[in-house]
């Protein structure tokens, strides 16, 4: 009797740790009710097969930028631009923003422009110091920006896309 209390004790806290562990998958909605109000909007999600085969042309490539690729599981992008302020509500972004208060996601990055209204947010996801998933999410009273990336993410790799592809490259001296 005492080993079955033992036994159900261990599985019900593996279970509880293995809820409580960070997911770098972001619930984010599709904001569908949004589309007629904006101007132009963006909507990408590539995972599942996509990301399969481009890991697989990832792998088998000599160009450093394309493996980086390798080991990314999805890539989801959602960004809205509106003709005027308060089109969106604020809302609809901090519910993606409360869940990354979650165990396991480390905000590294908080700027905001209290006069213009902007704030942009970026989160990573780790365990066992690994990085499981980037998260920025960028507001500002006439757009929206969320981004989420998921896989295993090498920050050496990541550090050499500097420049390319849209990451900005960073000027050393200041």
């Amino acid at each position: 009797m005492k080993n079955r209390f033992l036994i159900a004790a261990v599985a019900a806290w593996g279970v509880s740790a293995t809820c409580s562990a960070a997911t770098p998958e972001l619930n984010i909605p599709d904001f569908s009710q949004l589309r007629g109000k904006a101007v132009d909007s963006v909507d990408v999600t590539l995972d599942g097969f996509l990301m399969r085969l481009v890991a697989r042309f990832a792998r088998k490539s000599e160009d450093e930028n394309a493996q980086f690729l390798s080991d990314i599981k999805s890539v989801r992008v959602r960004n809205f631009e509106f003709a005027e302020d308060g089109l969106y509500s604020l809302a609809d972004v901090d519910s993606v923003r409360r869940q990354l208060s979650a165990p396991g996601w480390t905000q590294i990055v908080s700027a905001q422009k209290r006069s213009e209204k902007e704030k942009v947010d970026v989160y990573l996801c780790a365990e066992n110091e690994k990085i499981l998933g980037i998260a920025v999410i960028a507001s500002e009273p006439r757009s929206f920006t969320i981004v989420n990336v998921i896989g295993n993410i090498d920050i050496d790799k990541l550090a050499k896309l500097e420049g390319q592809f849209g990451i900005p490259k960073l000027d050393e001296e200041k």
